[in-house]
């Protein structure tokens, strides 16, 4: 029996649609033959070009690769417009959305199948982790420069912003990012996601919230 294809990915090059059609059908077929085993000839087939037309846009392999990788992480910087922090309760309001918004970009199927394709050529093709890991930072920073704020509002105490955004991602996520690239967790739906942000975010600040004296 033919293998399942996985989902196709969405792509933000409107304004292009043979690059459109080149990067899906290329992670289409990354995810079903693997990377290595792929030619740049059936990624032409599949995305019914000429190999010339595939190599006016993409210069070799790799370099679709790295656009497909690029283009679905690109849509993971949420760089999100946060309140600023004068209470706990705004500062909770904020960590629990931007986490419910997280939990369900980053579990996506589509996102999940990206991670792992990421992965498995970490090592052949660095600037694929890169890639991944430039999104990450632009998230995680926002969240650090949230921690920032509310500690200059004296919200939380004293520390420091980067060791309390990863302890607040690390309460958010647990085991369940690895649990998903293990094929063993579902996409949680929007509520399950919502109670998990909230109860990280009610964590987080039983930890780090400036105790107010009455």
């Amino acid at each position: 029996m033919p293998n399942a294809k996985a989902p196709v990915l969405e792509l933000s090059t409107a304004d292009d649609p043979i690059c459109n059609r080149i990067l899906g059908a290329a992670f289409d077929l990354f995810m079903e033959k693997g990377y290595a085993r792929t030619s740049t000839l059936e990624i032409a087939t599949r995305a019914r070009i000429s190999k010339r037309d595939l190599y006016a846009s993409f210069a070799s392999k790799p370099a679709i690769l790295l656009a497909c990788i690029t283009n679905r992480a690109a849509r993971m910087r949420l760089a999100p417009d946060l309140p600023p922090p004068r209470s706990a309760k705004v500062l909770g309001a904020a960590l629990t959305a931007f986490g419910t918004t997280v939990l369900l970009e980053v579990s996506h199927p589509q996102v999940m199948a990206m991670f792992r394709l990421a992965i498995a050529e970490a090592l052949h093709a660095p600037p694929v982790a890169r890639a991944l890991t430039d999104s990450r930072v632009t998230n995680r920073g926002a969240i650090a420069d949230l921690m920032a704020d509310a500690m200059a509002s004296e919200v939380l105490v004293d520390g420091d912003p980067q060791r309390m955004m990863e302890d607040y991602f690390a309460l958010l996520w647990g085991d369940l990012l690895i649990s998903q690239l293990l094929n063993a967790a579902a996409l949680p739906k929007r509520s399950e996601a919502e109670r998990r942000a909230q109860s990280a975010a009610t964590a987080f600040l039983k930890l780090y919230a400036r105790q107010r004296q009455s």
